[in-house]
Formats: C-alpha cells, sequence, structure tokens
C-alpha cells in the first residue's frame, strides 16, 4: 500500500448570515415559540423534493427516459434545419447497423452472460436490439416516418414475446445494460407515434417481470454495475409510471454515487455503500483499486481503467437528466458536484495530460468513450458553470456515437441542447 498523501485543505465555504432573532419582550407567550419550533420542524419535513433522496413525481412525464419531448423537438428542428453538430450526428446514427430497417431481431427465451461476456449467449444481441429500438425511435421522431416506428415496435415486441431471463455472472449488468435503452425506446413510441403499439402491455409486463427484479435490489460488485442497474431501474419505473420502484432506486443511486465519485467535502476518505462493509482504510483504499489519494474527480473505478470509469458517470448523468425531467433536478446537489469534478478530472487525462504518480501509480488505461454530452450541456449550458477540460473532449468527439453497450447518440439529443 503506498503511503497515504494529505487531502487537499477543503475549500471554504460562505455561510449565509443568520437571520436576526427577534427581539424578546418581556411576558412573550411560550406558546410563540413552540409554535415557531413547530413551523420549523414542519419545514424541515416539507424539504423541496430536489433535495430528498426520492421524491417520484406526482405525475411522470412523458417521454421522460434521459431524453424529453423538448429536447427531441430542437434535436429535430436542427436537423431538418441542416444545422450542425446535429445533423451530422443523425446522419452518423442513419449509417450505423442500428438504423437499418432491414435488422432482424434477435431474441432469446434466457440470456446468459458470463464474466466479460464469456459465454455469451444473446448478450450481444439483446443489447444491441435495445440500442436499434431507439436509434429507430430516434429516427421516427426527426423524419416522421412510419417505418422506422414500427421497425422499433418489431424489436421491442420480438423480445417481450420470447425473453424469460438473464443467468450466470453478468446478469444484473446485462439487465441493468439492455434495460436502460428499452424504455427510452419505448417512451418515444408510445408517446408520440399515433399509429398504434398493440403489444406495448406485454411490453411492460416484460419490463416489470424479468428486468425490474434484477436490478432494482442493486449490485455490491465495482459502482458502474449498481449505477447502470439503478439507470435501468429509474427509466423503467418511469414506464411503468411504478413510483415505490422509482423512489427506492432513486435512494440507491444517491447513495452510489456519494461512494463512486470522491470530493473534498466526503473528508480524509470516501464515502462508502453501508451494505458493503468497507469500514478500514485498507478496505476502502483495495477497493478503490489501490488507490489512497482521493482529490475532487477520482472515482472507485479511476485506476482501473477509464472505460468503466465511462460507464459509471454515464450512468449518472442519465439518471440526473432523466430526474430533471421529472421535475426533481439534481444537478443542483452533490450529484451535479460529483459528475462535474468526475466529467473533469478523467477528461483531462484523456486529452493527454500525463498523471502524476500519487494517481493509480502513474500509469492510467484510457478509454473514456462517448459519455460527456449529457452531463456537460446541463452543468455548462444550462448552469453556466466552467468546465473546460469536458469542453475540450467534448468537441473532440463529436458527434458522440455509441458505446454498442447502453450509450447512444447523446450529440444529437444532448448536445447544445436548451431544452
Amino acid at each position: 500500500m503506498k503511503p497515504t498523501a494529505p487531502v487537499p485543505p477543503r475549500p471554504a465555504r460562505s455561510r449565509p448570515a443568520r437571520p436576526a432573532r427577534p427581539a424578546r419582550h418581556r411576558g412573550a407567550s411560550r406558546f410563540a415559540l413552540l409554535a415557531t419550533v413547530t413551523a420549523l420542524l414542519a419545514g424541515a419535513l416539507a424539504w423541496p423534493a430536489a433535495e430528498r433522496a426520492e421524491a417520484a413525481p406526482a405525475t411522470f412525464a412523458h417521454p421522460g427516459v434521459t431524453v424529453s419531448r423538448g429536447q427531441l423537438d430542437f434535436a429535430r428542428q436542427q436537423v431538418n434545419a441542416g444545422a450542425q453538430p446535429w445533423k451530422g450526428a443523425y446522419d452518423q446514427m442513419m449509417a450505423s447497423k442500428y438504423g437499418s430497417l432491414t435488422r432482424t431481431a434477435k431474441p432469446r427465451a434466457v440470456v446468459e452472460c458470463g464474466s466479460y461476456s464469456n459465454p455469451n449467449y444473446g448478450c450481444t444481441d439483446e443489447r444491441e436490439d435495445a440500442i436499434a429500438a431507439y436509434t429507430q425511435a430516434l429516427a421516427w421522431y426527426v423524419t416522421r416516418d412510419a417505418r422506422y416506428a414500427k421497425k422499433a415496435i418489431e424489436l421491442m415486441d420480438a423480445w417481450s414475446a420470447t425473453i424469460k431471463d438473464h443467468t450466470n455472472s453478468n446478469a444484473p449488468l446485462q439487465t441493468g445494460w439492455a434495460g436502460s435503452s428499452w424504455p427510452k425506446a419505448a417512451e418515444i413510441i408510445k408517446y408520440t407515434y399515433d399509429g398504434g403499439w398493440a403489444n406495448s402491455g406485454r411490453f411492460s409486463t416484460m419490463l416489470r417481470d424479468v428486468y425490474l427484479p434484477k436490478v432494482i435490489n442493486g449490485s455490491n460488485s465495482n459502482g458502474n454495475w449498481e449505477l447502470s442497474m439503478m439507470e435501468a431501474a429509474v427509466g423503467i419505473s418511469v414506464f411503468l409510471e411504478d413510483k415505490a420502484s422509482y423512489d427506492k432506486a432513486m435512494a440507491k443511486f444517491r447513495t452510489r454515487t456519494a461512494a463512486y465519485v470522491y470530493i473534498a467535502s466526503d473528508g480524509a476518505l470516501p464515502k462508502t455503500v453501508p451494505s458493503q462493509n468497507l469500514d478500514t482504510t485498507q478496505k476502502i483504499v483495495n477497493y478503490w483499486q489501490g488507490q489512497s489519494t482521493f482529490v475532487n474527480g477520482v472515482t472507485q473505478e479511476t485506476c482501473r481503467d477509464f472505460t468503466h470509469t465511462g460507464y459509471g458517470i454515464s450512468a449518472i448523468a442519465h439518471i440526473a437528466e432523466t430526474s430533471r425531467i421529472q421535475g426533481q433536478d439534481l444537478y443542483g446537489t452533490d450529484v451535479g458536484e460529483r459528475l462535474r469534478h468526475a466529467l473533469g478530472f478523467q477528461a483531462k487525462y484523456q486529452l493527454g495530460e500525463a498523471a502524476p504518480s500519487w494517481l493509480c501509480g502513474g500509469s492510467l488505461n484510457l478509454g473514456l468513450g462517448p459519455v460527456t454530452e449529457v452531463g456537460y450541456n446541463a452543468l455548462h449550458n444550462r448552469l453556466g458553470i466552467a468546465m473546460s477540460n469536458t469542453e475540450r473532449l467534448t468537441a473532440q468527439n463529436r458527434p458522440a456515437g455509441s458505446n454498442n453497450l447502453f450509450v447512444a447518440w447523446e450529440t444529437l439529443t444532448h448536445g447544445d441542447n436548451p431544452s
């Protein structure tokens, strides 16, 4: 174990001035004090939903998984006007294997995925058919060509008629990846296509019975697992309008995000997920891939590789975006702070800066992937936060394509999108 380097000092925070206490008058009633305390307690209990860990909306917004109707409208307008980078992003999407109208679904009753997809019985087919359904749904929205909507429905129907289970060691992660794409496709089709979807109920049953039970209880594996699983759980909950599952998934997401990305306010050591019993410094360092120096934005998997780190960062951004669409904006909470630092920290090294010796022994495995658009748009464009490293990497990677797992076409859907 490397000696623990000192944690950078926590930046000073300005505190709001305390409201002046009301003057005390002789004979003031104790009931007035009691009323004041009662009011303060009531205010605490009624803390705005955006600050609570879990708060399903009273009414779910649709389409509302990662991309909203307003965002879809903006992307459509830009593509149809031939504006860049959206037109180039759309062309890239349509030229991909996912945009083909001749695609044939390859459903299986049991998808079996071992570690690193060995064995791979239906794993790639399922993930890619789910991305293809989402791609076709986006193509429908942009073009209003019903052939694309029908192809998305064909892909979703093929799987909902067939799949019964996911098995082997990677089953939770596989379910999370595919289960993140299916609801995005289904939301667009169900709520924007007027040609009908006769088997939408069967698709809902598939999500409820085959996917949600595999992901909703989370995972104590590397953090990208649980984050991807919660992305699927949140998206599925929106489509099913399942408030209890939404709340459960969002609470687990908040806990895992805090344990995945370190920020200085966490203290000397990163936060942990209680169920993992990481109750000593050595256990935490081991879980963090041997990293013992903690600075803003380093993640639990930074020293593993940037590819898996990108999975985690992307899932955080996707859930935050879905939450915002559903009326609970997490970008102004620690979720946004952690996402901002994680993007900036990883982007700096992905752009070529040499790793210092205290970081992963001075050796990094790069390959962050097309994962910056959603978080960058929310934090920089909407909130006005300077993110120079993330900005450079985002521009360099445009148009952002697909990682062929659960990320797809985010320059098209979120690039500089004001909605």
